[in-house]
């Protein structure tokens, strides 16, 4: 399969790097006359480029920047001369010198351009001096004034730019003047004890990347011109059908072919960084590929182009990642969108989605975003968490796993309450791991993202409404189907409106062991919030029947938190015991007790049981699990 647009197609033909047109040459000369010219040249640079060009920096630049600097020192000097030479006959002319000042050196050279600003990494060699150095060596010495003594001389020529010497060097041997000289036999140059020994000093050590103007590095600026031909010359089409290797492969070569013709200068491995950014801009997330790809981090927070947030260790961090415009960003919310079903634009101004991996996606984009795009990804763990990882990372004790295993294991109806990005679905697929392999469970989201490993599941997603207002379907109506299906347990990701109603139905009617999320930040909070849920349904119940609905169907609260250090915790297990009166009654069974701070600035505490016997003892008999559950409490 070829990535490549066909020639007939209405972009026009491809243009190949080997047939870029060049300036037509300034007229034919015969062969005598042509090498009298070039040797005219010659003797004219030979002498100009030795003293301006030291050898031994020569011999250690990459070719291509020693044949720039050469080609400007021509341009300068022969139109002065009378000289003048076509393109072939000054690129032979480039080439005769470049042989003549480092001779044959049979060394391979390095892709890196001469500059620092390709300087990321520890460098084993001697560049940070040696550019001061070279800049030396192409600073004209200052012109001695007309009464100076040697203003005369003849052999002023070969005095030793001050420059040089404030640079190191101490003999005047350091820059060939001699024009008869042949360049192998240059001298190399000679440095002082002081700069030899600053020089031994750099060995391995990093240099800082330069700054560069504007807020985007080389690669950015190479992607930014490159990007659009690119779209052009391929077949967007095949490439999406393409396996990625195969991709990679023909992309690079495209990409090389436009950097020759951008004359747009990356050494290989910014080539293979810019390629792997296209390809990420073709078919992935664009500049979110990264940090999709970086397991350390949790949450991705885009606020426009210009910035992006990232959570790491329960800690923001601002990246250096950044799109090119608004529409860069709206592009990539699309694509993950559209992979759903949905759509994003100004009709539909927010969403909630999911990546390919089960990661929550939530967008909203101008009039309703005024700052521009904004993208929230919740990004799931490519790694299953369960209690007794949750244990290893003291996010509860040992003895709080035990009984919400039990819990789960005996069909306990469990509300899961906390606050925004405070792990509720992490502490829900971890409980629904504890569940029978036997039971047909049925799940409903806004967005799918759990992932049970149970075999008998059925995963349930609402829609939002089309472009005409219609076909929406709700949480409540996919909660009243499920009923319909047959299930052992219903799972709801999280309840926010009016389907509290169906769900507490639901667990008061045969479908134990089910299990919900809330917001809220204590147990009694989440109690308060399911009552005004139901109350959102529009039906007219009293408080007390109400509440009295709540306690038959909870059993146990389990509240979660991202406390300041970052880290995730149970804070607290309360059990739903009844109601006394007007008022619901419960017990709480497990609390965190913080005590202060380590000298990293992470929380300690205990987790602290009360030591009462759960109302839910009898349950927990019935499957066999009452004694592990009462030498836990």
């Amino acid at each position: 399969m070829f990535l490549r647009r066909k020639a007939n197609e209405e972009t026009g033909p491809e243009p190949a790097a080997t047939e870029i047109a060049e300036p037509a040459p300034r007229g034919r000369r015969g062969s005598g006359a042509a090498e009298e010219m070039l040797i005219r040249a010659k003797a004219c640079l030979l002498p100009l480029i030795k003293t301006r060009i030291n050898r031994a920096l020569a011999k250690r630049m990459p070719r291509h920047d020693l044949a720039v600097r050469i080609r400007r020192i021509a341009d300068e000097t022969l139109p002065g001369a009378g000289v003048s030479l076509n393109l072939l006959e000054t690129r032979d002319l480039v080439t005769t010198l470049i042989k003549d000042l480092v001779g044959s050196d049979p060394r391979p050279r390095s892709t890196e351009p001469w500059a620092a600003v390709h300087s990321r990494d520890v460098v084993a060699n001697k560049s940070a001096v040696e550019a001061a150095v070279e800049a030396a060596v192409e600073a004209p010495a200052d012109p001695p004034d007309a009464g100076e003594a040697g203003a005369d001389d003849p052999s002023a020529g070969d005095q030793v730019p001050s420059g040089l010497i404030a640079a190191g060097f101490t003999e005047p041997d350091a820059i060939d003047t001699d024009p008869e000289c042949d360049g192998a036999d240059a001298p190399a140059p000679v440095y002082s004890d002081d700069v030899a020994a600053t020089l031994d000093d750099l060995v391995q050590q990093p240099i800082a990347a330069p700054e560069t103007d504007g807020k985007l590095g080389p690669i950015e600026q190479a992607k930014s011109t490159v990007h659009p031909v690119l779209i052009e010359r391929i077949d967007i089409a095949a490439a999406i059908s393409m396996p990625r290797a195969e991709l990679a492969h023909q992309v690079t070569e495209i990409v090389a072919e436009i950097l020759f013709e951008k004359r747009l200068r990356l050494n290989l491995v910014e080539q293979r960084d810019l390629v792997t950014m296209l390809i990420h801009d073709m078919l992935g997330l664009g500049p979110l590929e990264p940090l999709l790809a970086d397991e350390t981090v949790t949450d991705i927070m885009v606020n426009g182009p210009d910035q992006v947030y990232v959570e790491r260790s329960g800690k923001l961090e601002l990246t250096d990642v950044c799109f090119r415009n608004d529409a860069h960003v709206i592009n990539i919310a699309t694509r993950i969108v559209t992979q759903i079903g949905r759509r994003i634009d100004e009709t539909t101004p927010l969403v909630d989605a999911r990546l390919t991996d089960g990661s929550r996606v939530n967008i909203i984009i101008p009039p309703l975003a005024i700052d521009g795009p904004s993208i929230s990804i919740r990004k799931f763990a490519k790694r299953s968490i369960t209690l007794d990882i949750m244990t290893e990372q003291a996010n509860i004790s040992a003895a709080m796993a035990t009984v919400l295993k039990v819990a789960a294991r005996s069909r306990l109806n469990i509300l899961i309450s906390g606050g925004t990005g405070s792990g509720k679905t992490t502490l829900l697929n971890a409980l629904s791991r504890l569940i029978d392999q036997g039971e047909r469970i049925v799940t409903i989201e806004d967005a799918a993202e759990l992932q049970l490993q149970q075999p008998h599941v059925v995963r349930l997603e609402t829609r939002p409404a089309n472009l005409e207002g219609v076909g929406q379907i709700t949480m409540r109506e996919l909660l009243r189907n499920s009923l319909r299906m047959r299930p052992d347990r219903i799972i709801l990701g999280e309840v926010r409106g009016e389907e509290a109603v169906d769900m507490l139905q639901a667990m008061n009617t045969g479908h134990d062991g089910s299990m919900c999320t809330v917001h809220a930040n204590r147990p009694r909070e989440a109690l308060t919030r399911l009552e005004n849920m139901v109350g959102m349904a529009g039906i007219n119940l009293p408080a007390k029947a109400v509440r009295t609905q709540i306690a038959a169907a909870l059993d146990v609260i389990v509240q979660i938190s991202r406390l300041r250090d970052g880290i995730r915790r149970i804070v607290s297990i309360t059990e739903v015991t009844g109601m006394e009166g007007d008022v619901i009654i419960t017990q709480e069974l497990f609390h965190f007790e913080p005590e202060g701070e380590d000298a990293d600035g992470n929380l300690r505490g205990r987790f602290i049981s009360a030591g009462v016997r759960p109302n839910f003892t009898i349950k927990a008999e019935y499957f066999g699990l009452e004694r592990v559950l009462l030498e836990a409490i």
